[in-house]
């Protein structure tokens, strides 16, 4: 077979105009995938007026969709390798129309987590395989702007559905169920862009090589246990990070808001949805500072400090609900755009591809699990509107839980900024790792 090169067809990664068609399609894709994922949060209340859901049963139909992840975490690098970054979207944007559509039926309540379940295996392949998809269509001088605008373009889809309970008032007010059918109409529109970009990347795709050159390592496990303290404090704020941030802002926040500060269904999710609407143009600044002075570590434990002080706010004062809302905000758009990049940095590119696997194996996890006890707290304290105080200790352990991921931040701080730090604490040191025959 043939392979033309670059410059003979005029298409080369990341010289293509196309490609910023490709990151729009990609944006949109994995948009909708955010919007079905945060769905069950503005309707918490309404499930347990209505459908009488207990705390409990809320958590299982966030926590579900983790689940999925645990095992599409350690295949799903194959699969991509196998079949290709976008068809694998596409394929993954279909399965999520499915578990969506069964979602909104509803009933009985089996069905609906059934169908968060099917979900789960969409939202937990689709993103890994766009990111893939860009890194063919943008070189490695500009993926990680492509990369920062993904990221913020992907909580446009958290931002609309905390929103919706304005902009789709109407559908709210008539019950539970017509705001997730306006989920699945979303992830039909997601769908049709995966396979827009589907289209697009068979007929237009860089004429580059699509796979590394020389044989892939056979995995051995014992290599997991191998990588060095860095590695595993960067993995504790992975996890420990998004077992708060996510469990929190998406099942129990909305509720939480009009329940404990009485404020209406609107203004509940209105508040939310600030944290993401931040996060769109944040991230990137966030990233580009992050480049620009070289503390990465230190930046980290800033924002990981925001989130244990929001919950503070949140339960022991009267502040204005935006005080807490503005931190987690500025977390949010700090942590995820530097923790990424940082962990590139710390392990070396052969073995990225485990590392990263481990990190949304063990992150899928934790995810669930807290979901789940955070549930199990919010019902063992009667937590409802008649009783506000009962949300205290499902706080609590959201405080707590922060609270050592801020300790796996101040273990990575020190960590980088001793000898046997990978340079993400001086800027001179970061560029040597970046481009090592540049040293003097």
């Amino acid at each position: 077979m043939t392979v033309l090169s670059d410059h003979a067809t005029g298409r080369a990664s990341g010289q293509s105009p196309l490609r910023w068609w490709v990151l729009v399609l990609a944006a949109v894709a994995v948009s909708s995938s955010y919007y079905e994922s945060d769905v069950i949060g503005p309707i918490a209340d309404l499930l347990q007026r209505q459908r009488g859901f207990s705390h409990s049963q809320l958590g299982m139909l966030n926590g579900v969709i983790s689940i999925p992840n645990v095992a599409l975490a350690l295949i799903s690098g194959m699969l991509i390798d196998r079949y290709g970054p976008v068809r694998m979207a596409w394929w993954s944007a279909l399965i999520g129309v499915v578990g969506a559509a069964l979602t909104a039926l509803g009933s009985p309540y089996e069905l609906m987590v059934l169908g968060r379940f099917i979900f789960g295996v969409s939202e937990g392949a689709i993103f890994i395989a766009l990111l893939a998809g860009l890194a063919q269509w943008f070189s490695r001088s500009g993926i990680a702007l492509a990369t920062a605008l993904f990221l913020s373009l992907a909580r446009v889809g958290s931002y609309a559905v905390d929103t919706s309970t304005g902009w789709a008032k109407s559908l709210y007010d008539a019950g539970w169920q017509q705001p997730l059918w306006l989920g699945m109409g979303v992830t039909v529109v997601g769908g049709a862009a995966a396979g827009a970009l589907y289209w697009l990347d068979r007929h237009h795709r860089p004429a580059t090589s699509l796979r590394a050159s020389g044989a892939v390592d056979r995995v051995r496990w014992r290599d997991l246990l191998s990588f060095d303290r860095s590695y595993w404090y960067i993995l504790g704020l992975h996890v420990l990070y998004a077992a708060v941030f996510f469990p929190f802002r998406t099942t129990y926040a909305i509720e939480y808001f009009q329940h404990v500060k009485g404020l209406t269904l609107a203004q509940a999710g209105r508040s939310n949805s600030w944290v993401f609407f931040a996060a769109i143009f944040a991230t990137p600044f966030f990233g580009l500072l992050a480049d620009r002075i070289g503390h990465r570590a230190l930046l980290l434990c800033f924002g990981a400090l925001l989130l244990p002080i929001t919950f503070v706010v949140l339960g022991l004062t009267d502040l204005n609900l935006w005080v807490s809302t503005v931190m987690m905000g500025v977390s949010f758009s700090m942590v995820p755009a530097i923790i990424w990049p940082a962990t590139t940095l710390i392990v070396e590119p052969r073995r990225l591809g485990t590392a990263l696997g481990l990190i949304t194996l063990i992150q899928a996890l934790g995810m669930a699990v807290s979901n789940l006890v955070a549930g199990w707290l919010a019902d063992r304290s009667h937590a409802s509107a008649a009783h506000p105080e009962g949300y205290s200790v499902m706080l609590w352990f959201f405080f707590l839980v922060s609270f050592v991921a801020l300790a796996s931040a101040v273990l990575l701080w020190r960590r980088e900024a001793g000898a046997a730090g990978h340079g993400l604490e001086d800027a001179d040191r970061l560029k040597q790792v970046r481009h090592p025959t540049v040293a003097a």
